[in-house]
C-alpha cells in the first residue's frame, strides 16, 4: 500500500480527482492519508473532510503571531508525514517553497504539479496562464516533477502540452491545463506505485 500525503493552500480542484479516484476504487493500492494545509480556509481541507478524509492545518505562525522559519514549519509538517507513515507528498496548489527538511526526508518522493511547460514560467506565480497569452505562445501545458531544494527545477515526471486557441482568454487556459492536471497527478501516482517511474 502506498500511504499518500497532499499539501494544498487552494480549492483543491486537482485533488479531487485524487479523492474520486480513491472513492471509486480506481487508484487500487494507494491510501490518501490526510491533506495538509497552511491556510484554515483552503477549500482543499473542506473538500477532504466532506470525502471523509482526515485533514490537518498547520499555523505558519507561532504563538506570538511571529512567522515560523520555513525549517520550522516543514519540521511539523514532516512529524505528521511519519506518523502515518507517509511514502509520498503530492503539492497541489501549495503556496510554500518547500526547505531542505522535507526535501531531505522525501528525496524523489514529493510531486508539484505546476500549470505551465517547465522550465518555461516557473514559480508560483498565479497569473501564468495570463504571462503565457501575453507572450503569444502557441502551446501550454502542465509539469508534474520531483521537488528539489531548487524552485520548480526537479526531474521531470510527466509533461502534457495543450494548444492555445485562438481567442483564448486565461480562463478557458485555466480550465484546459487544470483538466490535464488531473489526469497527470493520477497518472504520477500510479506510476510511483507500480515502482516505473521515469525522469526526463
Amino acid at each position: 500500500m502506498l500511504n499518500l500525503a497532499v499539501f494544498s493552500s487552494t480549492n483543491g480542484t486537482d485533488l479531487q480527482s485524487i479523492i474520486d479516484a480513491q472513492k471509486s476504487g480506481d487508484l487500487e493500492g494507494v491510501d490518501l492519508k490526510f491533506v495538509l494545509s497552511n491556510r484554515n480556509d483552503c477549500y482543499a481541507l473542506e473538500r477532504s473532510k466532506e470525502a471523509g478524509f482526515k485533514t490537518f492545518f498547520i499555523d505558519p505562525k507561532n504563538e506570538d503571531s511571529k512567522l515560523k522559519s520555513r525549517e520550522e514549519y516543514d519540521q511539523e509538517c514532516l512529524e505528521v508525514c511519519k506518523e502515518h507513515d507517509i511514502d509520498i507528498i503530492v503539492l497541489i496548489g501549495y503556496m510554500r517553497i518547500v526547505s531542505q527538511v522535507l526535501v531531505k526526508a522525501y528525496p524523489n518522493r514529493i510531486m508539484n504539479i505546476h500549470p505551465s511547460l517547465l522550465p518555461k514560467y516557473p514559480g508560483m506565480d498565479l497569473d501564468v496562464h495570463k504571462e503565457v497569452l501575453n507572450n503569444k505562445e502557441t502551446e501550454s501545458g502542465c509539469t508534474l516533477h520531483w521537488v528539489t531544494e531548487e524552485l520548480d527545477a526537479g526531474p521531470i515526471i510527466i509533461q502534457k502540452k495543450v494548444k492555445i486557441e485562438a481567442g483564448e482568454t486565461v480562463e478557458s487556459l485555466k480550465n484546459k491545463v487544470q483538466e490535464l492536471e488531473k489526469k497527470v497527478i493520477i497518472k504520477g501516482i500510479e506510476m510511483v506505485r507500480d515502482e516505473m517511474i521515469i525522469n526526463d
